[in-house]
């Protein structure tokens, strides 16, 4: 089963350095201040999302399952 993910980009952290946007393009995006934003968390796989939140250099990405709350990174 397929779970729905809930993925944000905290953006008092987020430096632009694109890995996320590398590793799952499907997902993630630069907003208009260089900054990474979960523009489509359907856009990927939850193996891919995981993998760009655990890449991310400042730990930046949150994501958890969507209704259950239950936290997946950090």
């Amino acid at each position: 089963m397929v779970r729905v993910l809930k993925v944000w980009v905290d953006h008092s952290l987020c430096v632009g350095n694109g890995t996320c946007l590398t590793i799952a393009p499907g997902v993630f995006r630069h907003n208009e201040n260089r900054q990474s934003v979960a523009s489509n968390p359907a856009g990927d796989s939850e193996e891919r999302i995981l993998e760009a939140a655990r890449n991310c250099p400042i730990a930046a990405i949150n994501v958890e399952v969507e209704g259950t709350g239950e936290r997946l990174f950090p």
